[in-house]
C-alpha cells in the first residue's frame, strides 16, 4: 500500500497518513514481540531442561490469557480509550517477555505467559480499534496493510530470533533488547493514532449512523455470521502455520529445510496479499473479495493435496496464503461498523477468532492421528465453504454492490 491509497480525504490526508504509519507500525511491534519469543522457545525449553509435555501445557497460558482478557477489551477501549489500553499493555508486554527468560520453572513460565497472552490479546483489539477509526477518516479499507505491518513484524522478529540464537545471545537479554527497541518505538507512534471512539461517540448522538442494538452483541446475528467467518479464517490459517510444514516433510519426503520453504511461501504469500488488499478491496468489495479468496484458498488445498509433486506442492501453499490472508483484517473492519458499539464488536470477533486459532489447529492433529494428516487437512475446505457463504457479512454498512 502506497501513500497514494490515503489521498480520499485530501485535506485530512496529512493527518490520516500520519496515523496509517503510526498504526503500521504499532501492528510491526506486536508481532514481532511475539515472533522473537516464539523462535526463542527452544533456548527457554532448555534453560529449564522441560519436556515437550509440560512446555506445550504452559504455553497453553498465552492462549488462556488472550481468551479470558478479549472479551472484556472492547468496553474497556470504549471507556479508557484505545491510546490508553495499547500504551498500558505495551508496558505490561514490554516487561513481561524479558520475564519469560527469568523464569525458573514451567509454573512460573505459565503464569508470566497467561499476563503475556492477555497483553497481546488486549493490545490486539485495541489497535485494531484504532485502525478502524483510521480507516474511517480515510474513507476507505486500509485494515490489510496494518496487518501486513503485522506479518512483516513476524519475519523480522523471527529472523532477528534466529540471529540471536546463532550468536547463543541469552533468551533474557534478547527479549530486553528486543523490548527496548519495538515496545519503544510502539510507544511513541501510540501518540499519533486515534482513540478510535469517535464513531462509537457519533453513533451515540444520531449524527452518522443508526443507533445500534443495546443488549448483548450476541444477539446480533450479522456479527455471530461474521465471528464465525472469521473462526473458519483463523481455523484454516492456524493450520497451515502449525501442519503445512509437517504434511511436506512426511507426505511429501520433503527435507526439513524444503518443508520449512513451504511455510515461508505461504507466510510470504499472505504478506503479499495484505499489503495489496486496500486497492482490491477498493476495486471489488469486501465481499467479492472474500468468496474469491475462499475459492483461492480451497483452490490451493486441492492442489497440494491432490498432486504429489514438491514444486507444486509450493504453488498449493502460495494460493492457501494468498487466499486466507483478508479474511481477518475485512472481518474487523466490517466489526467496527456495527452502529454505536464499534470497540465491543471488533473485541467479540477477534476473541471468536482467537479460539479457532486455539481450537483448530489441535483438532486437525486429532484427526490426523486416526485418518492421517493429508485426510485432516481436507477440512480446510469446509472451512473455506464457510468463508464463502458467511462472506455477507463482512458487507459494507450502506453498500448495495457485494
Amino acid at each position: 500500500m502506497t501513500d497514494r491509497d490515503l489521498q480520499a480525504a485530501p485535506a485530512a490526508a496529512p493527518s490520516v497518513r500520519r496515523q496509517a504509519w503510526a498504526t503500521r507500525i504499532v501492528f510491526a511491534a506486536n508481532g514481532a514481540l511475539f515472533a522473537g519469543w516464539v523462535a526463542r522457545i527452544p533456548a527457554v525449553r532448555d534453560n529449564l531442561d522441560a519436556d515437550e509435555r509440560g512446555l506445550g501445557f504452559a504455553l497453553l497460558f498465552a492462549a488462556v490469557g488472550s481468551l479470558v482478557a478479549m472479551p472484556f477489551s472492547g468496553r474497556l477501549v470504549e471507556r479508557v480509550g484505545a491510546r490508553r489500553v495499547m500504551a498500558f499493555c505495551i508496558v505490561v508486554c514490554a516487561l513481561a517477555y524479558p520475564a519469560l527468560g527469568l523464569a525458573p520453572n514451567l509454573v512460573v513460565l505459565g503464569a508470566v505467559l497467561f499476563f503475556v497472552g492477555a497483553g497481546v490479546g488486549v493490545w490486539d483489539v485495541a489497535m485494531n480499534v484504532s485502525g478502524h477509526a483510521v480507516e474511517e477518516e480515510a474513507g476507505r479499507d486500509l485494515m490489510p496493510g496494518f496487518h501486513a505491518g503485522w506479518s512483516i513484524g513476524t519475519v523480522v522478529g523471527a529472523a532477528t530470533g534466529a540471529l540471536a540464537a546463532h550468536a547463543d545471545l541469552d533468551p533474557t537479554l534478547h527479549f530486553a533488547l528486543a523490548s527496548l527497541v519495538l515496545a519503544g518505538s510502539a510507544l511513541v507512534a501510540v501518540r499519533s493514532m486515534p482513540e478510535g471512539l469517535q464513531a462509537d461517540a457519533s453513533c451515540a448522538e444520531g449524527e452518522h449512523h443508526v443507533p445500534g442494538p443495546t443488549g448483548p452483541l450476541i444477539r446480533d446475528l450479522r456479527l455471530v455470521g461474521l465471528g464465525v467467518m472469521t473462526f473458519c479464517a483463523a481455523w484454516a490459517e492456524g493450520s497451515a502455520n502449525d501442519w503445512l510444514a509437517l504434511m511436506l516433510a512426511d507426505d511429501r519426503g520433503a527435507s526439513e529445510a524444503a518443508a520449512a520453504l513451504g511455510f515461508a511461501v505461504f507466510a510470504g504469500a499472505m504478506t503479499l496479499a495484505r499489503l495489496v488488499g486496500t486497492p482490491v478491496v477498493t476495486r471489488f468489495g469486501r465481499v467479492r473479495t472474500l468468496r474469491s479468496g475462499a475459492v483461492i484458498t480451497a483452490t490451493g488445498v486441492v492442489i497440494l493435496l491432490a498432486v504429489p509433486e514438491l514444486s507444486v506442492g509450493y504453488l498449493g501453499a502460495l494460493l492457501w496464503g494468498l487466499g486466507i490472508a483478508l479474511a481477518f483484517p475485512l472481518a474487523m473492519s466490517a466489526a467496527g461498523e456495527t452502529p454505536g458499539r464499534g470497540s465491543s464488536a471488533i473485541a467479540t470477533v477477534a476473541t471468536i477468532a482467537y479460539s479457532g486459532f486455539l481450537i483448530g489447529p489441535p483438532l486437525i492433529g486429532t484427526i490426523a492421528s486416526e485418518t492421517g494428516l493429508e485426510n485432516a487437512l481436507r477440512l480446510v475446505l469446509v472451512l473455506a465453504a464457510g468463508i464463502f457463504v458467511l462472506a455477507g457479512t463482512a458487507k459494507h454498512r450502506g453498500q448495495v454492490r457485494g
